[in-house]
């Protein structure tokens, strides 16, 4: 493989604001455009619903009051942050950590990935994925020469589990795999893993020695009263485990980029050791805004999570309405995976066409593993009524394409 065989791999026109960025001059458009108000599902929306209170003050107070001592702090974050912050995860998840080993501030929790990923893959190590899955992991392994070996997430018939084939799991770390990446609750289909699910990874996880790295970045943001598992709180785990977690798409502080890292000290040292060569530390002024984090004003997080469920209802009833569309309803944070009946355009194509003729952008399921192809994530964290509208247009386009 050369560079630009590697790089081809990365490409971005399908993530999350890349779409709107595309101009398309030869669609098959057909009927009149159908006029509402533009959304963009593939990301949430901050205006409709706004940062946590008081994190901008955090931010500005950093800047004006603390100023340089915020502006370049140690590569794994500031201490105080880290001392302040530890507790209230281990407090949340059940594991205990300790602030100055086990802990590192990221540029968002997709820089926690990155880091994770690279601080555990040689060229040509065997990669566990589950699929689908966040769209980045297979390209992370990609780019890190990693061998990947996908685990298939059955998900469209299951209640009350993700439906992760465990005996594919057992094989692929029998075949060598030292390494499985995964999502909770998934992304792109919102499935929670049940407790037994997750026991299951980390007792095959400790018998073969592999490591896990769990991105639990919506955990906060759970629907119905399901029961969350953090499997870092499990007696029996493996010795290399690293989760991932931040204020970010729950708190509408994605601007921030804010994302924490902790598990296995020796792998947050790795961690810390390419952080420095890659982005030297979470930006330093916006690390402030990590006090708000489970300080956040008595049942804020209740409501917020409530105005999400109501979309997700609205929109299921929607997607319930027509012949041939499917979703699992979400059960934790803010995504349904959308499975679409046969067209007579590619899914590709009939996506830039909803963003070119319905002013509807959505994320085509082929980011999440190559076979889902019939499929579209949403990010429902949206204007209720504006996404609803937006949907009924998405699927009133849908039935011009039809076969």
């Amino acid at each position: 493989m050369n560079i630009e065989e590697k790089f081809a791999t990365l490409g971005v026109d399908n993530a999350p604001g890349q779409e709107s960025l595309r101009k398309d001059h030869s669609l098959d458009l057909r009927g009149p455009a159908l006029d509402g108000i533009a959304v963009d599902f593939s990301h949430g929306d901050v205006d409709a619903h706004k940062p946590t209170p008081g994190s901008l003050g955090l931010f500005t107070e950093g800047v004006l009051l603390t100023g340089a001592g915020q502006a370049y702090t140690p590569y794994r974050g500031k201490s105080s942050i880290l001392e302040s912050l530890a507790p209230r995860l281990s407090g949340f998840t059940g594991a205990a950590i300790d602030p100055y080993s086990e802990l590192i501030l990221t540029p968002g929790t997709q820089g926690a990935l990155f880091l994770a990923v690279g601080a555990n893959i040689m060229p040509g190590d065997k990669v566990a994925i589950a699929e689908p899955d966040y769209f980045a992991n297979r390209k992370m392994v990609e780019f890190f020469h990693g061998e990947m070996i996908p685990i298939p997430l059955v998900w469209q018939t299951q209640r009350d589990k993700a439906g992760l084939d465990l005996a594919a799991l057992e094989k692929a770390f029998q075949a060598g795999a030292r390494l499985f990446l995964f999502s909770n609750p998934n992304n792109p289909t919102g499935c929670i893993y049940s407790a037994d699910e997750i026991r299951s990874i980390a007792a095959l996880a400790a018998a073969y020695g592999a490591t896990l790295i769990v991105d639990q970045l919506y955990c906060r943001q759970i629907y119905d009263g399901r029961k969350y598992t953090h499997l870092c709180a499990e007696s029996e785990r493996p010795d290399n485990l690293i989760t991932i977690m931040g204020p970010s798409k729950t708190e509408s502080l994605s601007g921030y980029r804010l994302g924490a890292a902790f598990g296995t000290a020796a792998v947050i040292d790795r961690m810390e050791k390419l952080q420095a060569i890659m982005a030297l530390r979470c930006g330093g002024y916006n690390q402030a805004v990590f006090e708000c984090w489970f300080n956040e004003p008595e049942e804020w997080l209740a409501a917020r999570t409530e105005a999400h469920r109501q979309i997700r209802d609205d929109l299921m009833a929607v997607i319930d309405s027509v012949d041939g569309v499917s979703a699992r309803p979400t059960e934790g944070g803010s995504y349904l995976f959308v499975t679409l009946p046969e067209l007579d355009v590619s899914l590709h194509e009939f996506i830039r066409i909803a963003r070119a003729h319905a002013a509807v952008t959505v994320t085509p399921g082929t980011e999440f593993g190559p076979q889902f192809h019939h499929q579209f994530r949403i990010n429902f964290s949206q204007d209720h009524d504006a996404a609803v509208d937006a949907m009924r247009r998405l699927f009133r386009l849908m039935e011009l394409y039809r076969k």
